[in-house]
């Protein structure tokens, strides 16, 4: 098909997507393929970067063959990629010296712990707009660093590569050492006010900066592919971004004031606050955006930990089904109600508690709770935590949101989102296109191309919504939220 179209890959925790888009913002094609979850030790969590480049590969062939396109008619790639995960790797050699560790993974929380007590806490929510936790990267840089053999001599020799995954991928792509904002600004080195690596931060983490990528706008001109057989020479690489500021653009939320949930392996609400940089009293984040031309803008963040993997674990460790999209079926004939709650910390619990001492739990078992009563559960847990994070929001920005946006695989369990909607007392809307995180990296590759002006442009593609009213009576919301927050508190600081 002699079709100009964009390639947007959009690599997640547990599988990637490959997507082309047409020129205007349609998606004409995509592929999915999941990839191997390594966990060595308790807690810890890594990935193969080789793994997950060989699926890219495959992936962008097939999303192409599938519309019979050609290959010299992608004008543009676009990425995005699941955030704080890194991979240091030999520029000479091009391999990973160790496996990419995940932003799940715990291996670091002494060390955040050690940095707290120390009293840093301050210093470094005041430079990153982050709290001390294992989830970010630059902790994970220092353990690799620290731990494989030989690594700290190759960093003084000049060997050595750090990033993200996108910085993993567009090297692999085109041969460039290059981040964007977003993605910086996840590192917990990266200094979001003067936009640049924190001198002080990475002294303090024995982090050498000369091993880190060069950062630039999510829309700008990255490099261009090189020596890769499944797409010529040439073709620009147009954009890098975080999966979750990508969905947020993909929502089109680009002004102040606007938010969206997304709704993936964890799950992630981002509250657009423009130019102004705020600091959260109850346990959110500061990160780095974008605004409507694709420049950097500020945003709020909560992070859920546990999501969708709370469905994947009920799948893949308890079987209680064998593909997510049975969960419906399997709840809908439960005719009665119950008290059984699921806390899915098995990674500690994120915002707005960010305890990382807490495990998982299910509270409320009887001799009648079947599988269907706690894949139930688990799919309230997701929605308790979204209110938890929104709650937080309002209290930080004195606003009340008047609907979520919601976006994200899970966003397709209709259980959810009226249940979603219910405990929020407010309305839900989702998105015809519920991959907004991969469109966000097209939107800006194909507004760096010159197809669209900004996003403004873009709005016409997304105005087909479905909308969630909440039902729910007062009194039962109350004892539905008095059932989660007691599970919480029980599972807070599990391990001493």
């Amino acid at each position: 098909m002699n079709q100009n179209y964009i390639i947007a890959i959009d690599h997640g925790t547990t599988g990637s997507r490959v997507f082309c888009f047409d020129e205007k913002g349609e998606v004409l094609s995509s592929s999915y393929r999941e990839f191997t979850q390594h966990f060595p030790r308790p807690g810890w969590v890594e990935h193969d970067p080789e793994e997950i480049w060989a699926g890219i590969k495959f992936l962008i062939q097939d999303a192409i063959n599938k519309k019979d396109l050609s290959p010299k008619n992608a004008i543009a790639i676009g990425i995005t990629n699941q955030r704080e995960t890194v991979v240091v790797w030999d520029k000479v050699t091009q391999k990973p010296i160790y496996k990419a560790i995940v932003w799940q993974c715990r291996r670091t929380s002494d060390l955040c712990e050690d940095l707290k007590q120390k009293g840093y806490e301050n210093l470094i929510r005041n430079k990153t707009g982050l709290v001390i936790d294992a989830y970010f990267s630059g902790t994970k840089i220092k353990w690799i660093l620290d731990n494989v053999e030989g690594a700290r001599d190759l960093a003084k020799n000049g060997r050595l590569q750090a990033g993200t995954m996108d910085s993993w991928l567009l090297y692999k792509l085109t041969g460039e050492h290059k981040t964007d904002y977003t993605n910086a600004s996840r590192t917990m080195i990266y200094n979001i006010k003067d936009k640049k690596w924190d001198e002080e931060l990475l002294e303090l983490l024995t982090i050498p900066k000369n091993i880190l990528p060069e950062v630039l706008p999510s829309r700008a001109y990255f490099g261009k592919t090189k020596d890769i057989q499944i797409l010529p020479d040439g073709i620009p690489v147009y954009a890098l971004i975080g999966d979750q500021q990508s969905a947020l653009f993909g929502q089109l939320c680009v002004n102040s004031g606007e938010a969206k949930n997304t709704y993936g392996t964890g799950c992630f609400l981002l509250f657009n606050t423009g130019n102004e940089f705020i600091i959260s009293n109850s346990g959110l984040l500061t990160t780095l955006a974008c605004n409507k031309d694709g420049n950097p803008a500020y945003a709020l963040e909560g992070a859920v930990f546990i999501a969708g993997a709370v469905v994947q674990w009920l799948r893949d460790y308890m079987k209680f089904f064998s593909n997510a999209k049975e969960t419906e079926d399997l709840i809908k004939n439960i005719k009665d109600d119950d008290d059984v709650v699921v806390v899915p910390a098995f990674v500690g619990l994120g915002a707005p508690h960010w305890d990382m001492k807490a495990r998982g739990a299910i509270f409320g078992l009887t001799r009648d709770t079947t599988p269907a009563k706690i894949t139930r559960a688990a799919l309230k847990s997701i929605a308790f935590q979204t209110y938890d994070l929104v709650s937080a929001m309002e209290k930080d920005t004195g606003k009340k949101l008047p609907y979520l946006r919601v976006d994200g695989g899970a966003t397709s369990n209709h259980y959810l989102m009226q249940f979603q909607a219910d405990i929020l007392n407010r309305r839900v809307e989702r998105p015809k296109n519920i991959d907004t995180t991969a469109a966000g990296s097209a939107y800006l590759a194909g507004i760096q191309a010159g197809l669209w002006k900004d996003a403004d442009e873009l709005s016409q593609w997304i105005q087909d919504r479905t909308i969630f009213e909440p039902k729910m009576t007062e009194e039962e919301r109350k004892k539905q939220l008095s059932y989660w927050h007691k599970g919480v508190d029980r599972v807070k600081n599990w391990i001493e």
